[in-house]
């Protein structure tokens, strides 16, 4: 093989190593970053076929709904802990900061965290969930005064 040819080839094995090491530290960098989705009773009895179960100091989110009755606030600061559930086991959250105003018992929520013990997670965010029938107030003012009329044409082919 003459020079040249081996310059090239040691050329082409460098580039390959190079972008091969990039992905790999950039897949490695974003491991850290990887939240799953779980439900209370995934969160309790395993996911999926093998009923895998996060880790103890995993983040995760989990969404589910707020039971009633309880939500417990710490009067003295801006901690506050309630438990989720879904159609199985509760799952308690602790939270420190202030909650969403469309927060309320036995509203949808998810939560972001860290699994702290198997049940108990320490959210850094919780999202209210809100129904199908809301509107933000920008288009309800605009859709006030709008009145529905039936279509001209028939869907049916009836005259």
């Amino acid at each position: 093989m003459n020079p040249r040819r081996k310059k090239r080839l040691f050329a082409v094995v460098a580039i390959i190593f190079g972008i091969g090491s990039a992905i790999g530290l950039t897949l490695y960098a974003l491991q850290e970053n990887i939240n799953l989705f779980y439900t209370p009773s995934e969160l309790i009895n395993g996911k999926g076929e093998n009923h895998e179960k996060p880790f103890i100091g995993q983040k995760l989110r989990i969404g589910g709904m707020v039971v009633p009755g309880s939500v417990k606030r710490d009067e003295a600061s801006l901690d506050v802990q309630f438990k989720l559930i879904d159609t199985g086991p509760m799952v308690t959250i602790r939270y420190h900061g202030i909650l969403p105003d469309l927060f309320r018992e036995g509203q949808g929520i998810v939560a972001q965290g860290t699994l702290v013990e198997p049940n108990v997670i320490d959210a850094f965010e919780v999202l209210a969930k809100h129904d199908e029938e809301y509107m933000p107030a920008e288009i309800a003012e605009a859709v006030k005064g709008i009145k529905h009329e039936k279509p001209k044409y028939n869907l049916n082919n009836e005259n």
